[in-house]
């Protein structure tokens, strides 16, 4: 039995379009990919360990000055990346114990506010009206992209940096306009061009700084 491709899915899953496989071929189909998938990612990170391990350390030690100092993270990013935002934010305010919780808010996930300003004024301004509102000279910006070009981020990071915000992106591919801008202080690129594996890289960057930033806290860095 082959599956009709009216969605575009077959570059995502070969192995449903094989046409008149057994259930044994899929399967091993199936494990075929996850495998291949697994040593992508796995090869991805180390690669990612050698290249901004001490961008990673820098930046850390910087955000534990930031919180010492009294300063907060604001993190946002779009669709995928807004779930990530909010993840960095819970991580960092809602730590495991014993870690100590740090001020955090998730930009995208004020749906009111969001919503507000998409309609009344553009979406291309809803994290930078939202930074400009709460964001104070001291304070964190954190915007995660997999393609670097997001416009709303571009400009969430020009009002961050004008604003004497700590600013940190985190992007795919080669980095896009984030690279480019000259606003974000600490950018890391995760050199790929699959959005999955930009975001399942991405989580691994953000949770090394977060412990990185919390041993930077406990004077172990």
């Amino acid at each position: 039995m082959t599956v009709p491709d009216d969605t575009g899915m077959r570059t995502l899953y070969p192995f449903l379009y094989s046409g008149g496989a057994g259930a044994g071929a899929l399967l091993a189909d199936a494990a075929r990919s996850a495998a291949e998938k697994t040593a992508e990612i796995a090869e991805l990170r180390a690669l990612l360990a050698g290249r901004h391990g001490e961008a990673l350390l820098d930046c850390a030690r910087r955000l534990a000055e930031a919180f010492r100092a009294g300063g907060r993270l604001l993190t946002f990013g779009n669709g995928g990346s807004s779930t990530d935002a909010l993840a960095v934010a819970r991580l960092f305010a809602c730590p495991p114990p014993p870690a100590r919780p740090l001020p955090a808010i998730s930009l995208p996930h004020d749906v009111a506010t969001l919503t507000a300003l998409s309609n009344d004024v553009g979406f291309e301004v809803v994290f930078a009206r939202r930074l400009a509102a709460l964001g104070r000279r001291g304070d964190i910006a954190l915007g995660l992209s997999t393609s670097g070009g997001s416009r709303n981020l571009l400009r969430a990071f020009e009002e961050a940096a004008g604003r004497g915000m700590v600013t940190v992106g985190l992007a795919g591919y080669d980095g896009g306009a984030m690279a480019e801008a000259g606003t974000v202080r600490h950018l890391f690129v995760v050199p790929s061009s699959s959005v999955h594996r930009i975001q399942e890289a991405q989580t691994t960057l953000y949770h090394v700084l977060w412990e990185l930033t919390r041993r930077a806290l406990e004077g172990d860095l």
